[in-house]
């Protein structure tokens, strides 16, 4: 176990589970549950609560597979503008099929499909078509004009009633999508109203995982929370209407507590204001047993801490490339001050730093034009450093060194003989015609793995690759993709100073 570790999965799983499952009985019907964040791996969460499985909301689903389907939900809108998933580098489009095949995988069935938001658009009709070829049979459900205002236009045939009825069976539905304003609301809503004109009994819930309502409103997992949804820019809040309802604070975000009258009012047109579906909050929509789970509630302050700042890190780099704002990046500055937090409050940062001066220091520089450092902190305390060389990239620099430690291989065994490494460089350079020759981390491992033919020493370094997940790397310079893959690949999560790394490709 990680010394680090604050939640316990398990237990959390068992009460959520608990949770849902009475939700459903207390309706004696079906169960429309919106899943928000991210469904397949919620890496945010896992770093913010060291414990906590990046795939707990797929075990859930598994716990409850007999009674569950899923329905995937997408944006025209995101289709036609090809709207990307920056942390997997894919389309909305391509994420979505990917998703669909690995819950068919995972044993979660076959999932329904619903385009939301359509008029007409090319994308997305080039995309129901791909889903046809796939064997789905994709829902196109019509843009409304004046959603969600307009509640008697929504709740008639000339709003909900004008798309056609999902067709689910089982008495749990999953309703999830590659990211935020996929439809995934107004999918729950129009399958109440469908379900309300065959009268069966139905239910409308949430299932998120920040902001916890019972963690105070700035405890440290919830501010966490604020900095990872930062260039949305939402904000929690106590929720007013639970607050004036039951006399008891409970947290909430911004858009949550602003949707809610309009939500509230289409679910009390459909079933009356003395309905049990007739929700009184926010709060009380969702299902969120996620504090269960926190067994070190000093650690979680700490993680999360660690993950305002590694968001700190992840804006300054965006905005350095041209896809962030200024809006971000003053968001973030609020945020670290709240909690009087600095970049190097993050235990790697200096002595990366440190690492790119003795770089800059060494005596064979080769034709370097930029001096790099990294630092990793290893999964049971202390430090690592590497620096770039004409032999290696600074991170695979420091993943060899981490590796060596971690494996009680001291630093003056070469793991990799230096005329392999030469030999590639060389290949790179004068075949491959690449500028800067030296060794990436790809190359490194692979340059690794040949060598534990003949040396048991490198095998047992690889063996200690698994040990690296979760832990913190920093790099003094921008990260190519190369390297940024290969870490993500390793569970490594990796920040970055804004210098850029020298590409002189011509």
């Amino acid at each position: 176990m990680n010394i680090k570790t604050c939640f316990s999965t398990k237990k959390y799983l068992e009460v959520q589970e608990k949770s849902i499952r009475r939700r459903l009985d207390d309706i004696n019907g079906r169960l429309y549950l919106e899943v928000g964040g991210k469904l397949l791996a919620d890496y945010h969460a896992a770093r913010t609560l060291p414990g906590y499985d990046p795939k707990s909301k797929i075990l859930l689903l598994q716990r409850l597979k007999e009674d569950l389907e899923i329905i995937y939900c997408i944006s025209a809108k995101h289709l036609q503008k090809s709207k990307l998933r920056s942390d997997f580098n894919l389309t909305y489009g391509d994420f979505a099929i990917r998703a669909l095949e690995k819950f068919t995988q995972l044993g979660l069935g076959k999932p329904l499909v619903a385009i939301n938001r359509f008029e007409g658009e090319r994308e997305a009709k080039k995309f129901a078509r791909h889903l046809e070829n796939l064997g789905y049979n994709p829902i196109i459900r019509q843009e409304i004009e004046n959603y969600p205002e307009n509640i008697e236009k929504i709740l008639s045939n000339k709003g909900f009633g004008k798309d056609p009825f999902i067709p689910v069976k089982k008495p749990i539905v999953v309703v999830n999508g590659p990211g935020g304003n996929s439809g995934k609301l107004s999918t729950c809503l129009g399958q109440l109203y469908h379900e309300k004109e065959k009268g069966n009994n139905v239910a409308y819930g949430k299932l998120e995982t920040f902001p916890v309502w019972n963690l105070p409103l700035n405890h440290p997992v919830n501010i966490a929370y604020e900095a990872s949804t930062a260039d949305l820019g939402d904000k929690n809040a106590i929720d007013p209407f639970h607050l004036e309802a039951y006399e008891r604070k409970a947290v909430n975000y911004n858009r949550d507590i602003e949707a809610f009258p309009i939500i509230k009012n289409i679910i009390d047109e459909l079933f009356g204001k003395k309905s049990n579906l007739s929700y009184k909050s926010p709060t009380d929509m969702g299902i969120n047993e996620l504090k269960n789970g926190i067994i070190k509630d000093k650690k979680a302050r700490e993680a999360a801490k660690q993950e305002i700042i590694f968001y700190h890190f992840r804006y300054r780099t965006e905005y350095m490339k041209g896809s962030g704002n200024v809006k971000t990046l003053e968001r973030m500055a609020q945020i670290m001050a709240k909690l009087d937090l600095k970049e190097t409050d993050r235990p790697t940062v200096k002595p990366a730093r440190a690492a790119a001066k003795e770089a800059k220091e060494q005596p064979d520089k080769g034709n370097q034009e930029i001096y790099c450092g990294a630092a990793i902190e290893l999964p049971k305390g202390g430090i690592v450093t590497g620096k770039n060389s004409p032999l290696m990239h600074a991170e695979a620099a420091v993943l060899l060194n981490a590796l060596k430690e971690l494996a009680g291989i001291t630093d003056e065994i070469d793991l990799i003989p230096e005329d392999i490494i030469k030999n590639l460089t060389k290949f790179k350079k004068e075949t491959l015609g690449e500028y800067s020759a030296n060794l990436d981390t790809n190359e490194i491992l692979l340059a690794l793995s040949l060598g534990k033919r003949t040396n048991p020493l490198a095998e047992k370094a690889l063996e200690q690759t698994s040990k690296l997940q979760g832990a913190p790397l920093h790099t003094t310079h921008q990260l190519d993709n190369g390297n940024k893959n290969a870490l993500r690949k390793l569970g490594i999560w990796p920040t970055s100073d804004t210098k850029p790394t020298n590409h002189n490709i011509f």
